[in-house]
Formats: C-alpha cells, sequence, structure tokens
C-alpha cells in the first residue's frame, strides 16, 4: 500500500500543491511552524476522516476560504484508487474511488495508516484517554463496522448522561427509559469489549517478540486490558453482556446520586507491564519510549496481518526522540517494507541506509522543493 500522489486545495498554508511520492521513504524537511506535519496531518485525515491534532476542523480550511480539499491517489493491491475529502462549514464528504460514501464509517479502511509523533508516548505515560483513542482508531481501520457500534454507544451515552443528571436533580423520575438506554448501550458495549479483547489478544503476539528484540531480550512485554467490570478476556459477548446488566443494576442508585455512567468501555484502560512491573508508574524514561516503539512497529504487522498489505507509516518529528539504537532498529525493520514519511528539522546525525534511499522534500511557508 502507497500513496503515489497528495493534492492539497486551501488546507492550512497550502494554497494549492500537488507532490509525487517515494514509494519507500520521504523525508520532510523545515524548520517548524513551516508546513512540515501539514502533510503528514493530511495523509493521516485521508485515512480516518479527521485530524490527529485538532477537533476544530474549521482550523484545516484556510483563512477567509469555503473549503479545504484533500485528494489522494492510492496504490492498493496494484491498483491505482483516488481519494478525496472535501470540508467545508456544512460538514465533510468522503469520496473512495470517486464515489460519495454515505457514511464515514463506510470509508475508513480504504488508506491504513500508523502514526509515531512524540506525543504518541502519552500512549504510556498519559491519561487512559490517549489509550481508548488508540485501540479505537487502529482496530477501526481494519474494522469499520467497529466504528459503527462505537458511535452508537457514544450516542447512547450522552442520552443515558443527560437523563441520569435530570434523575439526580429530580426533574424526571423515568426509570423505564433508563432501563431501555441501559439496555441498548449494554449491547454496543459488549460489541466494543469483544473486539478489543480479541484485537489485544493480536496486538499482544507480536508486541511481545519486538520488544525483546528491542531491549536485547532483556525486558518482557506484556499489555493488559483494564475494564471497569469483572470479565475474562476470553467471554463471548452474550456473557459480557449479562456482566454489565448485573453491574448496571448494582450500582444504580450510584449512578443517579453522581449523575453519570460510571461503567462501560468509556472508562477503561491498558496497562503496559515490563519484566512485572507498570511501566507506566515505575518504567524509565527509556522503557516507556521502547514500550511505545514496540507498540507502534506490532501495528503494523498486525495490520499487514490482518489485510494482507503493509500499512503506510507517518514519523512526525519522532527520530530526533529516540536514541541512535532504537533509531536504527526502527529504520530497520521498515527498510523495503513499509512505504514511510519522515518530518524532521534537519537529517544530520541520522545515519542509516534507509535514508540514503529516500526522496527528500524541503518545505518552508507552504512552498516545497525536492
Amino acid at each position: 500500500m502507497q500513496i503515489e500522489q497528495l493534492k492539497l486545495t486551501n488546507y492550512r498554508n497550502y494554497d494549492d500543491l500537488t507532490i509525487d511520492f517515494n514509494n519507500e521513504v520521504n523525508v520532510i524537511i523545515g524548520e517548524n511552524a513551516q508546513g512540515k506535519t501539514n502533510l503528514l496531518e493530511a495523509i493521516y485525515l485521508l485515512a480516518f476522516t479527521k485530524s490527529h491534532r485538532t477537533t476544530k476542523e474549521k482550523e484545516l480550511i484556510q483563512w477567509e476560504k469555503s473549503f479545504a480539499k484533500v485528494e489522494g491517489i492510492l496504490r492498493k493491491r496494484n491498483q491505482s484508487m483516488p481519494l478525496e475529502i472535501v470540508i467545508s462549514p456544512k460538514g465533510k464528504k468522503a469520496k473512495w474511488n470517486r464515489l460519495e460514501q454515505r457514511r464515514l464509517s463506510d470509508y475508513i479502511g480504504a488508506l491504513n495508516v500508523v502514526m509515531f509523533a512524540p506525543e504518541d508516548l502519552a500512549l504510556v505515560k498519559g491519561s487512559p484517554q490517549h489509550r481508548r483513542r488508540f485501540i479505537d482508531m487502529e482496530l477501526g481501520q481494519i474494522q469499520p463496522t467497529y466504528i459503527y457500534h462505537l458511535g452508537q454507544y457514544q450516542k447512547i451515552l450522552r442520552q443515558r448522561n443527560h437523563l441520569l443528571k435530570q434523575l439526580q436533580r429530580r426533574k424526571h423520575d423515568d426509570y423505564m427509559m433508563l432501563t431501555i438506554l441501559t439496555e441498548q448501550l449494554v449491547e454496543h458495549a459488549a460489541t466494543i469489549l469483544e473486539r478489543r479483547f480479541k484485537f489485544l489478544e493480536r496486538l499482544r503476539e507480536w508486541s511481545h517478540e519486538i520488544h525483546l528484540q528491542i531491549s536485547r531480550q532483556k525486558e518482557q512485554l506484556e499489555i493488559t486490558y483494564v475494564p471497569t467490570i469483572n470479565v475474562l478476556e476470553k467471554a463471548n459477548k452474550g456473557k459480557i453482556e449479562t456482566i454489565y446488566m448485573e453491574k448496571f443494576r448494582d450500582i444504580q442508585e450510584q449512578e443517579i446520586e453522581r449523575g453519570t455512567t460510571l461503567v462501560g468501555p468509556h472508562r477503561d484502560d491498558l496497562a503496559f507491564i515490563v519484566n512485572g512491573r507498570d511501566v507506566q508508574t515505575y518504567g524509565s524514561q527509556g522503557q516507556q519510549r521502547t514500550t511505545a516503539l514496540s507498540i507502534k512497529l506490532a501495528e503494523i504487522e498486525l495490520i499487514k496481518n490482518e489485510i494482507n498489505e503493509y500499512p503506510v507509516l507517518l514519523l512526525d518529528d519522532v527520530l530526533s526522540e529516540l536514541d541512535d539504537y532504537r533509531q536504527s532498529h526502527l529504520l530497520h525493520t521498515i527498510q523495503g517494507k513499509v512505504q514511510t514519511f519522515v518530518t524532521t528539522t534537519t537529517v544530520d546525525g541520522i545515519h542509516h541506509d534507509t535514508l540514503n534511499k529516500a526522496t527528500i522534500f524541503h518545505v518552508s511557508q507552504g512552498q516545497i522543493q525536492t
């Protein structure tokens, strides 16, 4: 899987840009705030229909312009396929092979992307929200129907929380509606949890071995799912639903008192254990970075295993954050296999054969030179 061409119109600091890419490694060099990350963000947008940097999509549209457009030509299974995302105040439209997709969840999965940026270290040491977002984004692009269940869950969760607030303030006494919303929530929650369990089972297979290699056989990585209910990972959807319903019955008064939903996938977490110790709490910075790198490399192999093609890899200013050994391991792993986009202020100090074969782009104030 490779992106052959990217075209931007009214996007961030790019008025009108068309750029062709190398099918192996593309290095984008420039000072900060010149537009390097905007290119990677545009590729990410083509994959997920959303930015990894902002939830305010109007920020993607140039000042005083009515829309922004990102187009790409994707080479997939030896065929070229056009992709297009248009963002305007009226909303967002996505086209795959020139056909507009009725739902964004029908579009996601056309392009598979793995991004690794300095903020991805928050995957290990940040809040549970970072880890939930990681698993939702990666699972969503290999199982687009997961996005549907997640969207339905979030919609019902908002309705349920609103009702709990009203019950808390005694502005409502409709306990039957609470039961209905709970049953609807549980149906999607059980599907989400079951799929997360299966995804993590596959991620563990790859990340354990990769982490051993990067740590030179010194560290063993385990990934543990931390749910808000007492459930085994091997439980089927029916069993998970039963456990959820029992839990919600037990805590109903507590939820009304608090005015919010206290259990569910929206409150779950992941734990990364290295040699028996929680790396978030007890790990060194080096161990945290090795863990994050192991997970990202495991993502690449997992996606390859799922769809029989390697995803596109986006490395946004991350090489400078890694020491020479981890940097070398990363570049060696992707060499000749994964189309890669690297942003950096300089390639000085990065010594690896992979970069010798790269196409170099220089970015300055939204202008690109090769």
